[in-house]
């Protein structure tokens, strides 16, 4: 009997030790979730701010005051990693056709000779097709009145491995009449243009910043009214933000010619 009782008594001090040892090893089990899960909140509340740090960035304040852009190199979409020589402008007019989904077509004025930089630019990313399939990304509807393109990423971060400056040809009063078009750059930053520019539908006022105004380089010569009634008069995607975001409807360069 009293070896029985001995026996007993150590069977339930086995079972003491193995209940207290599962106690803690299911303590550090949900310890090491509730560490997880926090790590994991951390990570999405870093992404979400800068996220929005970007927004705000690329879109120059709330309502998206300027049609600011980052130029950044997009791997794929480099054509020379050089700026283009500004004499290859030939500081003269240039006319062509930029078309947009296939049967939006404007016919442009490029100025060589007020904006040779630009428009050297533009004359040699055109001669390499590099804005064929590329999105105009972004068009605002309230306060000012663009359609930005460009961009081979479709993001608005993106451009052809370089960027370049400084401003040129920046109307003094800020006004961009309907059909100007004009390099996009960063706020502040007058080095930084690189692919993408914007189409001025309705005559705007863009307040210059510590790096002055846009660089207009040229004009919509034709077709302006296919641009408002195909892409312009659908808006801007509700998802995007109220008056500045994508486009409702899509909005691809098909061609750009110049001559």
């Amino acid at each position: 009997m009293a070896t029985s009782d001995k026996n007993s008594r150590e069977q339930r001090r086995r079972t003491r030790e193995y209940e207290a040892r599962v106690a803690v090893h299911e303590r550090g089990v949900r310890r090491r979730s509730r560490d997880n899960r926090t790590w994991a909140i951390a990570l999405v509340m870093v992404a979400l701010v800068v996220g929005a740090l970007q927004v705000f960035y690329f879109t120059g304040g709330p309502g998206g005051e300027t049609p600011v852009a980052e130029s950044t190199s997009t791997p794929g979409a480099t054509p020379s990693g050089e700026v283009p020589d500004p004499a290859l402008a030939e500081a003269r007019t240039w006319t062509g056709e930029l078309t947009i989904n296939e049967d939006i077509a404007l016919g442009i004025e490029l100025d060589g000779a007020a904006a040779p930089q630009a428009v050297a630019n533009m004359v040699s990313l055109s001669g390499e097709n590099y804005f064929t399939d590329t999105s105009c990304h972004r068009l605002t509807t309230e306060g000012l009145f663009v359609l930005q393109c460009g961009d081979p990423t479709g993001t608005g971060t993106g451009g052809p491995g370089y960027s370049w400056g400084p401003i040129e040809n920046a109307p003094e009063d800020g006004v961009y009449p309907a059909g100007t078009i004009a390099m996009a750059r960063q706020g502040g930053n007058a080095e930084s243009m690189g692919s993408q520019f914007f189409i001025v539908y309705e005559d705007t006022t863009l307040p210059g910043d510590a790096a002055g105004g846009y660089t207009v380089m040229g004009k919509v010569t034709d077709g302006l009214d296919q641009l408002i009634s195909g892409i312009v008069d659908a808006g801007v995607d509700p998802a995007s933000g109220a008056g500045d975001g994508a486009p409702v409807v899509p909005a691809v360069i098909t061609s750009l010619t110049l001559k």
